[in-house]
């Protein structure tokens, strides 16, 4: 057992690099770095004054070893449902002029924010950004708190794969402060938002600016400038150079609002569904048909958690995915630093994004098994799918659009999964109408795994038995999880007892056996329709040693060069 594992990071964290590239401007002063945190009895309404328990390193969680919280703090290792955590940082003004907004990437679960004393904003939900107007008791000198609590799931909450009783395919609770902190000083109008929608086949770009009044802007773009009409503009891109893996070309521009300046990006690209050349469905990429491979990424780190040491970190996986040969990672129920999405627009990773899913424990005797024999329960059974709590699904709809507005501007990101394995499950096919209202320039696996509700598409996990095309199938058919093979290695995993779906000896053994699977499993699918691939995994994650790579990152288990002739093989046959 080792529960210290390091990543090549861990000695040169660096969250320095401007936390949202999609929209940034010269004015951000970072937060992160050392506050004063305690832990208590308590709730939200907890008294602040007191002594505190010692420093943490925001943005990394108290549970993680970046954090350097005193690990006897911690009831079993993480903040328990009944605690609440409490950070103070003082700071000065950075700025003379100018509104302050203070914005936080994610805190988890939910918070409330106060300065000098003042409540100035609350949030409820742990993966999505949120920013405070907190010009009004701005000082000089401040004083910052932050109050945290984390029921996990203890309450039919979003909470992904954290689990109070971890182990298996569940992980360590992750509570509090988790991505970067930071503040902005802007102008009395300001630009809050940006909605970017590129349209390939009309050589276009729609771009939606969203002020706090109600403002005109100018956008420009390579040189030419186009104003806005309410707010909007439909700017004319001559000969669009189309975004792929292999050519992942982002546009810069800016935006003037009033005596506001921001840059973004944006990407000509259009994913959709259509037929391959012997009319089977497909996944499209530019109007042409593009197999999808991919690997299953959880995000998590041996030494942050679900907070990567530095950018460098961030990047080094969505390499060594593109190493391998694939072209698309499904980020698996959790939601990333938007850093990590410019990562993947700029190199060229398309990227499936896995919704949260929350709910209680269902009735896994219907769930898992009936479906694996061609019996769907419906999901408005809410009995069987432990999804009964109106507040709960209520909550999934609010996160939904914030998650759905957070990220729609990513290019990479080509398809949402609103549901895994029934976890969470509810009126799928709803949820998915109301998605498509959201967002109608992406694709959407409704219920990944199983509990298919009837959705676009049909998606399919398999890891103990072989897989075989389903018949009769119109709908473009994908393997939305598969493989799980694992390796343990010495030195660097994190228990004595590992988890994996096929355990092997040593890398040769592995390789084979990868090497095996595609042979016999996968390409051949591919011929008779298969569209898309998601392997089991990109790292280890605790007990589970089913990645390519070590979860402190130190040891590749896998050939990289055969398993990219392997990739290779199938997105080139699969393209002609």
């Amino acid at each position: 057992m080792a529960n210290n594992l390091k990543t090549p990071w861990s000695n040169k964290i660096d969250t320095t690099a401007y936390p949202r590239p999609q929209m940034q401007r010269q004015s951000y002063h970072s937060l992160d770095g050392d506050w004063q945190y305690k832990i208590r009895k308590g709730n939200l309404d907890s008294a602040v004054d007191g002594d505190f328990d010692g420093i943490i390193k925001v943005p990394f969680a108290p549970e993680s070893m970046l954090s350097g919280v005193d690990k006897s703090r911690l009831t079993d290792g993480f903040l328990q449902p009944d605690e609440v955590l409490i950070y103070r940082l003082e700071f000065a003004r950075h700025e003379k002029e100018g509104l302050a907004i203070l914005h936080f990437g994610a805190v988890d679960y939910e918070c409330k924010v106060f300065l000098n004393g003042h409540l100035v904003g609350a949030h409820i939900g742990g993966y999505t950004a949120f920013e405070i107007d907190i010009s009004e008791c701005m000082q000089e000198r401040n004083v910052l708190d932050v109050l945290v609590v984390d029921p996990s799931d203890s309450m039919p909450i979003s909470r992904g794969k954290q689990k109070i009783k971890h182990g298996g395919i569940w992980y360590t609770p992750t509570s509090g402060i988790w991505q970067s902190v930071w503040i902005e000083y802007v102008p009395q109008i300001y630009i809050k938002s940006l909605k970017i929608t590129p349209d390939l086949d009309n050589s276009l770009v729609n771009i939606k600016v969203n002020a706090n009044v109600p403002s005109e802007a100018k956008i420009i773009l390579q040189g030419k400038t186009y104003a806005t009409q309410n707010g909007e503009a439909d700017v004319p891109i001559e000969n669009p150079r189309e975004w792929s893996p292999n050519d992942p070309y982002l546009y810069y521009f800016d935006v003037v609002c009033e005596n506001d300046k921001v840059t973004s990006y944006f990407a000509m690209r259009k994913f959709s569904i259509g037929k391959r050349a012997d009319g089977k469905p497909c996944f499209m990429l530019n109007n042409k048909p593009c197999f999808m491979t991919g690997m299953l990424d959880q995000g998590y780190w041996s030494d942050g958690l679900y907070t990567a040491p530095s950018d460098e970190a961030l990047i080094y996986d969505i390499q060594l995915a593109k190493d391998c040969g694939f072209n698309t990672l499904r980020k698996h129920i959790k939601i990333e630093p938007m850093r990590w999405y410019y990562h993947c627009d700029r190199l060229g990773m398309i990227v499936w994004q896995d919704f949260v899913n929350g709910g209680g424990d269902y009735n896994k005797l219907a769930i898992l098994l009936l479906p694996n024999i061609g019996i769907n329960i419906k999901d408005d059974n809410y009995g069987f799918y432990a999804r009964k709590d109106k507040v709960g699904k209520e909550l999934y709809y609010k996160e939904m659009d914030e998650i759905v507005k957070q990220l729609y501007n990513c290019p990479s990101i080509a398809l949402w999964t609103p549901f895994n394995e029934g976890w969470g499950q509810f009126d799928a096919l709803e949820v998915c109408e109301y998605l498509k209202k959201l967002d109608s320039s992406r694709l959407i696996d409704h219920a990944s795994g199983w509990s298919d509700q009837g959705g676009d598409i049909r998606s399919i996990h398999k890891y103990f038995v072989k897989f075989k095309m389903p018949r009769r199938e119109n709908r473009p058919v994908v393997l939305s999880e598969y493989g799980g093979y694992a390796l343990k290695v010495e030195g660097h995993t994190f228990v004595d007892k590992a988890f994996g779906y096929a355990m092997y000896k040593d890398r040769k053994s592995l390789d084979k056996a990868i090497c095996k699977l595609w042979k016999n499993q996968i390409l051949p699918a591919k011929e008779q329709g298969l569209c898309a691939t998601i392997y089991t995994q990109v790292s280890d994650v605790q007990s589970e040693v089913n990645g390519i790579v070590t979860y402190d990152r130190q040891v590749v288990k896998v050939d990289v060069v055969a398993l990219k002739a392997l990739n290779d093989e199938l997105v080139t046959k699969f393209c002609k």
